[in-house]
Formats: structure tokens, C-alpha cells, sequence
């Protein structure tokens, strides 16, 4: 990583960032210059891999568990946060499960648990980000190009991440007179491991595109980086796609 040291003297929170976007997310704020905390669900070995590679290239990362289904997982990693890096400057919401299935067939399990980590756990994040962030920080949901187009199978996943862009917007307006700037990221197809099954279709699906190209987790970062910077001092309420024109 070579950094740029724009987000020197910042620190950030990046859940479920221990591979695919939010991987390169937290390694993009760390090359930066910003302390980075990488939260993991399950695989514990990833997100130290994260944390190794920020702290091999001169910066300062911290791995934490945490099911953001869970509320007190998540004031929890908050809590950690600060007792670390003594305060907070940078929120990437990026947690998120996909739960995909026509919604005639879909069952209650998945419905609830796409529920629960999609909003309730993403509210529950901008609760506390509200709260903690502080004055001239940056808040960032990653939200996907289904809420703008419509695509079969992903309904309840879209309506998920459709809610998280209106508690963004909302919480633009609240936070306004912090100078707190609340944007939305949506991804189009991206090249990570949770796409892989559907990786045959890469080729088809690409010509559809203006760009002709699936996109890769670095498209993303870019986009947050840009957000989390002093640049996009006055941007805020957005939705920005990230998804070589196939969501307009």
C-alpha cells in the first residue's frame, strides 16, 4: 500500500471487513493514513491477515469480533473503538448477507436473518455512530445497485439495503450541523468470493455494460475513500453507484 496520508490522524470503523469489499475498503483508509478497526463474524484468520497487512505497511489496525445481528455486538464494537483509538472519525457500514430466492419462496429464517443484519443491524450501527463520530466525521453505508434496478431473486435483499439508504438520507439532515457527511455506496457485480458461483456469467453479463467489465472490490474502496476524505467535505445525502453504468 503506498499511502497518501490524507487520512492521517483519522480513525475508522469498517465492518464485516475482513475479505471482498470490505477488505479493500479498510486497506484503502489505512493507505490513507487512517487507524483502522476491521471487524470478522467467524473467520478470524482473514481479518488478521487484514490487520497484518496494514500493520506491515506502517499503519495501525485492530481486528474485532462481532455478529452485527447482535445489538450488544455492536456497542460493544464501538465501545472497543474508542478504548482503542480514543476516538472515531470514519464509519463504513458495510455488513451485509444476501439471502437471495424468489419472494414466493423465500422462507421466514432467511427473510429474518437478512432483516436483522441488513437493517436492524445497520440502524443499530448508525445509532451509535451518531452518537460517536465525531464533529467532521464521515458516514458511509454500502448499499447495492438492486435498489435502482430490478432484478429477480433479490427482492427482500434490495428492500434491506433500500431502508439503509433512507436512514442515510435521514440521518444527513440530523447530522448536518456537525458538519457530518452520511452517503450511500451501491455496488453493481462485483468480483469477490460471494459472486464466485456465478462466475460463468461473467462474460454475458459484461457486455451488457457501458464499461464492459465485472467490477473488482478496489471500484468500491475508491468511491469510500474519495467520501472519507476532506474532498467530499460537501457531499452528503448521496447515493453514488459503483456499478460501470448498469445502475444509473
Amino acid at each position: 500500500m503506498s499511502s497518501t496520508g490524507r487520512l492521517q490522524g483519522k480513525s475508522a470503523l469498517v465492518t464485516a471487513s475482513s475479505r471482498g469489499i470490505g477488505r479493500a475498503i479498510a486497506l484503502r483508509l489505512a493507505s490513507d493514513g487512517a487507524e483502522v478497526a476491521v471487524t470478522y463474524q467467524s473467520n478470524a484468520a482473514a481479518a488478521q491477515e487484514v490487520v497484518d497487512t496494514i500493520v506491515a505497511a506502517g499503519g495501525k489496525a485492530i481486528a474485532i469480533k462481532a455478529d452485527f445481528a447482535v445489538k450488544n455486538d455492536i456497542e460493544s464494537v464501538y465501545k472497543e473503538v474508542l478504548n482503542s483509538f480514543g476516538k472515531l472519525d470514519i464509519v463504513v457500514n458495510n455488513a451485509g448477507i444476501a439471502g437471495n430466492g424468489p419472494i414466493a419462496e423465500l422462507d421466514d429464517e432467511t427473510f429474518e436473518k437478512v432483516v436483522d443484519v441488513n437493517f436492524k443491524g445497520t440502524f443499530y450501527s448508525l445509532r451509535q455512530a451518531a452518537a460517536k463520530v465525531s464533529d467532521g466525521g464521515r458516514i458511509i453505508n454500502i448499499s447495492t445497485g438492486y435498489t435502482h434496478a430490478a432484478f429477480p431473486g433479490v427482492g427482500a435483499y434490495a428492500a434491506t439495503k433500500a431502508a439503509v439508504e433512507a436512514l442515510g438520507l435521514a440521518l444527513s439532515k440530523e447530522l448536518g450541523g456537525r458538519a457530518i457527511t452520511v452517503n450511500s455506496v451501491l455496488p453493481g457485480l462485483i468480483e469477490t468470493d460471494q459472486t464466485a458461483p456465478i462466475k460463468d456469467q461473467f462474460d454475458t453479463i459484461a457486455q451488457m455494460m457501458p464499461l464492459g467489465r465485472i467490477g473488482q472490490p478496489d471500484d468500491v474502496a475508491d468511491i469510500v475513500g474519495f467520501l472519507a476524505s476532506d474532498d467530499a467535505r460537501y457531499v452528503t445525502g448521496q447515493y453514488i453507484a459503483a456499478a460501470g453504468g448498469l445502475v444509473v
